[in-house]
């Protein structure tokens, strides 16, 4: 999923985090819900602005940042 367009970086909103659409609410809000068993349907209950695509979005996110991810041994 290409989430460029969903996925914004604001210096100056939420810190530089990665967020929504240029809204408030961060892809780590979103993927901390998830992680507390929340589906992506009560999500949607919960934040009637974000659409199932956002919140996809966000897990393509996270998967492509995981694979980025390195162990450096000494």
């Amino acid at each position: 999923m290409d989430y460029s367009r969903i996925i914004t970086v604001e210096p100056g909103k939420r810190g530089g985090k990665p967020c929504i659409r240029g809204l408030r609410i961060t892809v780590h809000d979103v993927l901390s819900y998830l992680a507390a068993g929340m589906t992506i349907d009560e999500i949607l209950v919960d934040f009637p602005f974000l659409t199932r695509e956002d919140v996809l979005a966000c897990l393509s996110f996270a998967a492509d940042r995981s694979d980025r991810t390195r162990v450096i041994r000494a």
